[in-house]
């Protein structure tokens, strides 16, 4: 295969490109020029030509190390698109039959292949080094290259042993190419390649096409995604979540909704995978629902939005999924749901890994909320987490930019947070941090003597949460850093070592609480979220009519984000307003008629068009697990037995629980209750309830907590809401 001499008419020839983009011309001259080259470019920034193109230029062959088996499908399918001959492009892994190995091994003798995907774990057998070992290599290229590092979001131990297996092959120069690296990972990538002296090529991380938004996340969720689908008609997007079984459940939920999606994930047969995979490139589905196994080098340029159902466990893993969204520089929307409960689950994932791992993973668990829970522009936040300032005050493209917040003075407590990072010598995280500030003496605290510095307990009027926004807002301004090589101890900059000595304006904006379920009234700084704000407040008064009628607190008829989703909807009939979720068709049943003729008076009078409402079909077993419950209920069964043979924890139960009373169905729990409870501490309990204007399951918890554990709280509230409400 003859090759133009020239990089630009080599472009031309075997890829039909007039120019280059960003950085790819200097990457590649680097490369020819037998440069080793550390190549850091967000998805969409065109990596894989920056390797493909001196290959095809290059007398020998390129190995390609990479990651995944569906990634060296897509990429070699690629190649072949672009090039007369099938050999141009192989690859060498497990799925091959050892007749298939053959002849991808011969057509590289031939010549013919001039590049040759490996797995790291092919790489590392005897046969594949001999192999290697008797061919001619143009270089090596290790794609993906953040799975080298322990902080990467995808760290795999066989990527730390490619650079002995590299020179027991031969000497060879090397590119790594990632989309996501701190300069943490950039570093240990750098160092266990030796490549130190590489040249380095740094693309900027900001996506401007891409719109990012957090919403929180509740028992709706479902119910959000299809409605966004929905109104985003013929859209391709990928769905991400973090269990096999919600890939699988969540599919089957999109599929009987009228939506075109299929699962993909790890533990699928590799045909059905690879069909499923293939399906969503071939547009013959919209919609592909993933673990984060789905999209490395996935090349579909139109996937107008990505939707993590789940918070993902790093900011590297949370960037490189959404930038798989709007590859073509079209429209891309990012939308995350976030629950600081998903946080802690993933926290007690990590508890069989060993300290350091676990120390790590908690790091990276802190960022992601750090991130979500923030109300500073989102992109401000991510850019600076890779190491990159962003200057602009709004991207006017993130939730956060389009809805900002109020801003607070916070020089004098900005000044206090420095000085007790600079009381305890710079060696201690945030929590620590902030329990100084809030006047905790925890035991590690009274053993430093730290309950005795001047900033103990100065912050202790604006609580913990302030406090941690602040150290937040700090380091994304510059006056603090976190040394990750210390266990991410906080440490002050020049500027803020400057800034305790001269004090100047800092202004913050209070972060989003997610700690609620129902959180999303957190997000307008009380106001209701319903579309229409004055069919919300006239329920309001109607429900506090009625539960004032039936001396019960209004929640109990129903609660506040059932009047939001009404004064949203319309609903118009007793079916309509079953479907509203918390609401179901006993409380339908038991105080419907009321409000449906206030809504319906409403939307006559104002002459409201109702929007579609959208009835979420459920998948069965999904029902079924609630019926079967209740069933069991009905028998008496003991509720940990009940939980163990549904395969739940006992707070899954307890969700369980809750969902079927607050959808208006009645239960008595009071055989397991009382065996547990004697009968004072059950009245107690219920006694708050009687008496508590919110149900904020929260508060009952801190006021009854020293008393009763979480979980005889939340049984004590199901019986309550189950015998007063339903």
């Amino acid at each position: 295969m003859s090759t133009p001499p020239d990089i630009h008419e080599a472009l031309k020839y075997h890829f039909g490109f007039g120019k280059f983009k960003g950085d790819q011309q200097a990457i590649i001259e680097s490369l020819l020029d037998g440069n080793d080259v550390f190549v850091l470019m967000p998805t969409g920034g065109g990596k894989s030509l920056c390797y493909q193109l001196p290959a095809l230029m290059s007398e020998g062959t390129a190995v390609v190390i990479s990651p995944l088996i569906a990634l060296m499908k897509n990429q070699v399918d690629a190649m072949r698109n672009y090039e007369e001959d099938d050999g141009i492009a192989h690859f060498l892994n497990s799925s091959l039959t050892k007749t298939g190995a053959e002849a991808v091994k011969a057509d590289v003798r031939a010549g013919k292949t001039k590049l040759l995907y490996v797995a790291p774990e092919s790489l590392s057998k005897e046969s594949s080094v001999e192999f290697l070992k008797s061919i001619k290599i143009s270089f090596f290229a290790i794609d993906e290259a953040h799975c080298i590092s322990e902080w990467g979001h995808d760290f795999r131990p066989e990527y730390r042993k490619i650079r002995p297996l590299i020179a027991e092959i031969g000497d060879y120069h090397v590119i790594a190419l990632t989309a996501t690296a701190t300069p943490k990972v950039q570093h240990d990538i750098q160092k266990n390649l030796g490549i130190l002296d590489a040249k380095v090529f740094k693309s900027s991380f900001n996506r401007k096409n891409l719109y990012y938004e957090v919403r929180p996340k509740t028992k709706d969720v479902d119910r959000e995604i299809i409605k966004y689908i929905k109104t985003h008609p013929g859209e391709s997007g990928i769905i991400y979540c973090l269990s096999r079984k919600k890939v699988e459940e969540l599919a089957e939920t999109l599929r009987i909704n009228g939506i075109s999606s299929l699962p993909y994930h790890a533990g699928m047969d590799p045909q059905t995978r690879s069909e499923n995979q293939d399906a969503f490139l071939e547009e013959k589905v919209n919609v592909i629902v993933a673990t984060i196994a789905f999209g490395m080098g996935i090349d579909k340029p139109d996937v107008r939005f990505v939707i993590h159902y789940d918070i993902p466990k790093s900011l590297e893993g949370y960037y490189q999924e959404t930038g798989r969204a709007g590859r073509d520089g079209g429209e891309g929307r990012c939308i995350t749901f976030y629950n600081n409960k998903d946080l802690q689950k993933l926290d007690k994932l990590m508890q069989s890994k060993t300290a350091t791992e676990q120390e790590i993973g908690r790091q990276l668990l802190q960022e992601t909320a750090n991130y979500a829970e923030s109300s500073v522009c989102r992109r401000k936040i991510l850019l600076h987490y890779f190491g990159e300032d962003y200057h602009e005050d709004n991207c006017g493209n993130c939730d956060n930019c389009l809805n900002p917040k109020k801003q607070i003075e916070a020089s004098e407590a900005l000044a206090a947070v420095l000085e007790a990072v600079r009381d305890v010598k710079e060696n201690h995280k945030q929590e620590y941090i902030v329990n100084i500030l809030i006047g905790r003496k925890t035991d590690e605290i009274k053993s430093n003597h730290h309950s005795e510095v001047e900033s103990f307990g100065f912050l202790e009027s604006e609580g913990e949460k302030f406090v941690a926004t602040l150290i937040r807002q700090g380091v994304i301004g510059d006056y603090l850093s976190r040394d990750l090589e210390n266990y991410g101890n906080l440490k002050l900059t020049d500027k803020g070592r400057d800034f305790i000595e001269n004090p100047t304006s800092f202004k913050i904006v209070e972060d989003i609480d997610y700690s609620d379920a129902d959180v999303e009234l957190s997000l307008k700084e009380g106001a209701s979220c319903a579309a229409d704000p004055e069919l919300y407040a006239i329920l309001k008064d109607l429900r506090k009519k009625i539960a004032r009628k039936q001396n019960l607190p209004p929640y109990v008829i129903f609660q506040e984000p059932s009047l939001e989703a009404m004064a949203t909807t319309y609903p118009i009939t007793e079916e309509e307003l079953a479907n509203i979720p918390g609401v179901g068709l006993g409380k339908a049943k038991r105080y419907g008629k009321e409000f449906i003729e206030v809504i319906k008076r409403h939307v006559a009078e104002n002459e409201i068009i109702r929007p579609e409402d959208i009835r979420v079909r459920s998948v069965p077993k999904e029902n079924n697990l609630k019926v079967s419950v209740i069933q069991a209920i009905d028998r008496k069964i003991d509720l940990d037995e009940l939980a163990e043979s549904k395969g739940l924890e006992f707070e899954e139960m307890l969700d369980v629980l809750e969902s079927i009373v607050e959808a208006g169905t009645k239960i008595d729990i009071n055989y397991f209750i009382y065996e547990i409870l004697d009968d004072e501490q059950v009245e107690d309990i219920m006694d708050y309830f009687r008496e508590s204007e919110e149900d904020d399951l929260e508060n009952a918890i801190q006021e009854l907590g020293d008393e009763y554990e979480e979980n005889n709280i939340r049984l004590v509230r199901v019986k309550f809401i189950s015998e007063m409400g339903n």
